[in-house]
């Protein structure tokens, strides 16, 4: 039975680019990867403040998707990949990739 699953992508810019990768993920790769995979929602976010040990890149891109496992969902991105423009832009060495699986329901306040 498929659950729900979030991907978390910590990203950068390729130095001197950074308004060249906000047009580039905002306005292309987020709806590419959408239409490419069975992945269901997508944000950015850009690290605002920290406490504790410091966050390695300062761009997160959340998407929401349901699968069997973890490994389908970084197949399916990985297989997909050649489907979707590339951008100079993004720093694709540092870029890092986090599966996590629901493990307990939504809570509401």
């Amino acid at each position: 039975m498929p659950k729900k699953h979030l991907v978390l992508i910590l990203t950068e810019p390729t130095e001197g680019q950074e308004d060249e990768y906000n047009d580039y993920y905002e306005n292309l790769h987020l709806k590419e990867v959408l239409d490419t995979t069975g992945l269901r929602t997508a944000q950015r976010f850009k690290l605002a403040d920290q406490a504790g040990e410091a966050c390695p890149l300062p761009y997160l891109a959340v998407y929401e998707t349901e699968a069997e496992d973890a490994a389908e969902v970084l197949r399916d991105l990985n297989e997909t990949r050649p489907q979707r423009q590339q951008s100079q832009a993004l720093n694709k060495r540092t870029g890092r990739v986090w599966v996590f699986e629901e493990i307990g329901p939504l809570h509401t306040g």
